[in-house]
């Protein structure tokens, strides 16, 4: 055979090869040709769409957190006169408030005090409470720092001039508001003072800066809880020194207990503390 004859039939074997592939290739499903180069054998599938869609950044679902439930009266079982939940009104008058007051607080840079009505002063139970005073269609929040007494009226209101500027005119003199006990959110720590003339033979206890207000001050004498009797001064007294400079507990009137380590005795000087009641 010779040398051009046999590339000729080379070259034939390769075309018949050829031909086979591209028949395979070009197979049909359903009478219609499917690309080769889409093979079936690559193809996914996607999986079914669930019930709900994915949440987003941007979904409302993140977005839809419900607020805090607000604290109703039965949930301070030691609440005093003023209860979480329960609105109260009357009118409100002003006085030029350094911040100070029947709480025997000092004055401090929050202008947004208030003196409660003697009746709901209660002898300083009030004393350290937040609340939110409606006027006019605006709110703000004052502390209870004072005693307005009579002819103050039950219900009544005596605002710092600041607070008073914020839902009216101070000219008007007085207006009618509607209050409600509130537990605003607080940066600060509790404070505790002794009093004046404190000692180890006899103190007088104060709790600042407390988030909610105070029901009961205990200290522990022996081993066991003592609860102090409280002053219309609001200071928490020890008549014959028991449990002054030691452990001490605060309540609030929501029921939480916050136990205090002891704070050397010392009249008059603020000492902080590492506690706060929770915000309701």
């Amino acid at each position: 055979m010779t040398r051009g004859r046999l590339a000729v039939l080379v070259a034939a074997a390769l075309l018949v090869v050829t031909a086979g592939i591209a028949l395979r290739g070009n197979a049909s499903v359903s009478g219609r040709p499917v690309a080769v180069s889409a093979p079936l054998t690559t193809t996914t599938t996607a999986p079914p769409p669930t019930s709900e869609p994915p949440v987003t950044s941007s979904s409302p679902a993140t977005s839809s957190a419900q607020p805090a439930p607000v604290a109703a009266a039965a949930d301070a079982p030691l609440a005093s006169k003023i209860k979480p939940g329960v609105a109260h009104s009357g009118p409100a008058t002003f006085y030029a408030s350094d911040g100070g007051g029947a709480c025997s607080y000092d004055p401090g840079p929050d202008p947004l005090t208030v003196a409660m009505n003697w009746s709901d002063y209660e002898d300083s139970a009030a004393c350290g409470a937040y609340i939110l005073v409606t006027a006019n269609g605006k709110s703000i929040t004052v502390r209870v720092t004072n005693l307005c007494p009579a002819p103050c009226r039950v219900g009544q209101l005596d605002l710092s001039r600041e607070a008073f500027a914020r839902l009216a005119n101070p000219q008007t003199g007085e207006i009618p508001v509607t209050w409600t006990l509130v537990s605003p959110p607080l940066e600060k720590k509790i404070s505790v003072r002794y009093k004046t003339g404190s000692s180890r033979y006899w103190c007088g206890i104060q709790a600042i800066d407390h988030r909610n207000p105070l029901a009961r001050l205990e200290v522990q004498v022996g081993g066991q809880w003592k609860e102090l009797p409280r002053k219309e001064y609001n200071y928490f007294q020890s008549e014959n020194g028991a449990g002054c400079g030691g452990t001490m507990a605060l309540t609030d009137i929501y029921g939480e207990r916050l136990v205090v380590n002891p704070l050397p005795v010392k009249p008059d000087v603020t000492q902080p503390t590492n506690v706060q009641f929770a915000a309701r």
